[in-house]
């Protein structure tokens, strides 16, 4: 299996967090092989079969893990009892201080988000597509973490993992109008003959904003669309593909 920890967060020693590729499950073509999600048509046993694979080699209980039905949304939720694995909120951002309790964001293009506050010990995991990051899903995630936990954002550290980027985002001119007129005109990408968006620039625009600096933040830069032999990508699989995923889990701190 080939899992791309995160560097930034890899010195924090009660913390696991990783981004995974499309390698080392047993899922058949389209979804070969490591596919977690359950919704894109794959045999859902052998999608259980490559959770269990993860968790095993993470190191956690895949029954305790929470992921989400993503629906392009500013929905956060805070983790509750009611959430499983088996029940997963309808939301794009997920937050939490419980120990032993992995939160899962799953991803084929858009940007997978893995929150820490390294001071309260709590953490965040955030879906982050084109419309989703225009409507400010993650600074909304930002200020949930504030409300709940005393987050600070001078504290905060950020990974944004594996994405499609602006050499293979497309977009056509009605799009392009919105991105400018929410302020992003810095994420769009023109040649004589395309106009493409960058939703990390959006992203990093929104966290500067906030007064978040460099060294808090991670990016994975690998495109899902040019390197779709190592991700799943919805675009360059046309559509009909699985989902990498991002995982973080708090821990408990060493006695």
């Amino acid at each position: 299996m080939t899992l791309l920890p995160s560097v930034l967060l890899s010195v924090h020693l009660p913390l696991s967090a990783h981004f995974t590729t499309r390698h080392g499950g047993i899922s058949y073509t389209p979804y070969d092989a490591l596919n977690l999600a359950f919704h894109v048509g794959d045999n859902p046993q052998d999608v259980l079969k490559n959770h269990s694979i993860l968790a095993h080699t993470l190191g956690y209980d895949s029954q305790k893990l929470i992921h989400m039905r993503q629906i392009h949304s500013d929905i956060v939720m805070v983790v509750t009892a009611n959430m499983s694995f088996d029940t997963p909120p309808q939301c794009d951002a997920l937050i939490t201080n419980r120990i032993d309790i992995p939160l899962m964001v799953m991803s084929a293009d858009c940007t997978p988000i893995l929150l820490y506050d390294p001071i309260n010990q709590a953490i965040g995991a955030v879906h982050a597509g084109r419309a989703g990051a225009l409507n400010g899903i993650l600074p909304k995630t930002l200020k949930a973490m504030q409300k709940n936990y005393g987050t600070s954002l001078s504290d905060i550290q950020i990974v944004l993992g594996p994405a499609i980027q602006g050499c293979c985002y497309e977009i056509n001119e009605n799009i392009a109008r919105e991105v400018k007129e929410k302020g992003f005109q810095k994420a769009l990408i023109r040649t004589e003959k395309k106009v493409s968006l960058d939703v990390n620039t959006i992203l990093q625009i929104q966290l500067e904003a906030l007064g978040i600096v460099s060294e808090q933040i991670e990016t994975i830069n690998q495109c899902t669309s040019c390197n779709c032999h190592d991700y799943f990508s919805y675009r360059a699989n046309r559509q009909h593909t699985g989902r990498i995923a991002g995982v973080i889990l708090l821990r408990p701190l060493p006695s």
